[in-house]
């Protein structure tokens, strides 16, 4: 097995792509080698001038050829929605793909998401693995590592009744409108649509419920939404949006896999884009995993700024910095493993618990084995 860093392609510099950047260059099992965007003013610049960082003598293309060039062991593809041409074009190429995109277990494109041509696009990128002897794994924070920890933490059980992943958390740092109207955020909380465009635009997370039911034996049937939303009291301007009074401003939306007609796995996201909305919820900015059974097991996972850096809870940017590194971390600490792997398709259910670890820093790779 190599041990000669990865060569990597990155796809996109958006809230997660620009963070990445320096992440993949600070990255020992990493390379940067070739940086794709989708803004032509991006083209011919160099990477780290695009991020705030010293020129890295990778500068940005529009042309697809120039990445193939390049010659990537991996794409790291943090668009955020998926291309499936672009997947399979890729893949059949032997590049192998990994992707914080809306793809776990692809069920989610199937359903809401059909290629033009009519094909399913999980057939299209599992041929396209195939062809090109390739890899394409999905997956971040939630839907992705929060249920990898939750399975984890059934490894102590005599056995599981019921589990829940719960995300309480704050997403005004999330700042991309395009993505909170997909889900309904900022229309009128009364709007009938509003319902089924947050089920839509959240389906992924019941990928997640497919995933932790094969990592735990359990068949499921059907999965049911439900939602409540929370009203705006007042217009709030968040700086980068403005949500009308009476607007969608927070929501707890609850995706519940169903097996025997009984719920046994759920993933509750409990989301606040702004405190004043009724009705509002106890947002606690974390994850919380509840698994009854024997024992039962309660995980509540937190997320906090780096050891001794200097940092204020009003310091939106630096936060909104965390989020998109929680994010777009999992899917580079999995490179090695996805590389590794078979041709084809994978879930986290297929690939190392290794793979989902972070590194030592300083560490050297012989000093780890």
């Amino acid at each position: 097995m190599s041990t000669a860093p990865l060569r990597v392609a990155q796809f996109a510099t958006g809230n997660v792509g620009s963070e990445m950047i320096g992440r993949i260059v600070d990255h020992p099992d990493l390379e940067l080698v070739s940086l794709y965007c989708y803004s032509p003013e991006k083209f011919g610049r160099d990477a780290g001038e695009l991020v705030g960082r010293a020129p890295l003598g990778v500068l940005a293309t529009g042309d697809l050829e120039d990445v193939f060039r390049a010659e990537p062991d991996v794409v790291n593809f943090n668009g955020v929605w998926p291309d499936v041409d672009l997947f399979c074009a890729l893949l059949e190429r032997g590049v192998d793909v990994v992707t914080t995109s809306d793809w776990i277990t692809g069920h989610h494109r199937d359903r809401n998401h059909p290629h033009p041509s009519g094909r399913l696009p999980t057939e299209l990128v599992e041929e396209a693995c195939q062809r090109g002897g390739a890899s394409f794994y999905g997956t971040g924070m939630n839907p992705g590592l929060a249920q990898i920890l939750s399975v984890v933490a059934t490894a102590g059980m005599g056995y599981v009744d019921h589990l829940t992943v719960l995300e309480t958390v704050d997403v005004s740092c999330h700042h991309s409108v395009d993505t909170w109207k997909n889900v309904g955020y900022g229309r009128p909380v009364d709007d009938p649509e509003v319902p089924a465009l947050l089920e839509k635009g959240c389906t992924v997370f019941a990928d997640s419920i497919y995933l932790m039911a094969d990592c735990l034996d359990v068949a499921i049937d059907d999965i049911v939404f439900e939602c409540e939303l929370g009203a705006c009291t007042e217009e709030v301007d968040l700086g980068w949006w403005t949500l009308p009074k009476g607007s969608v401003g927070g929501s707890l939306a609850k995706f519940k896999g169903l097996s025997g007609g009984e719920s046994k796995i759920e993933v509750h996201l409990e989301w606040q884009m702004t405190p004043k909305t009724v009705p509002r919820w106890n947002v606690q900015g974390c994850y919380i995993t509840t698994i009854e059974g024997d024992p039962m097991i309660i995980n509540k996972h937190m997320i906090l700024p780096t050891s001794g850096k200097p940092h204020s809870l009003m310091d939106a940017e630096y936060f909104a910095s965390l989020g998109m590194t929680i994010t777009g971390m999992p899917a580079l600490n999995a490179m090695r493993a996805v590389c590794d792997a078979p041709p084809g398709m994978l879930t986290s259910a297929d690939l190392p618990l290794r793979a989902f670890a972070g590194r030592f820093r300083g560490a050297s790779a012989e000093a780890a084995e």
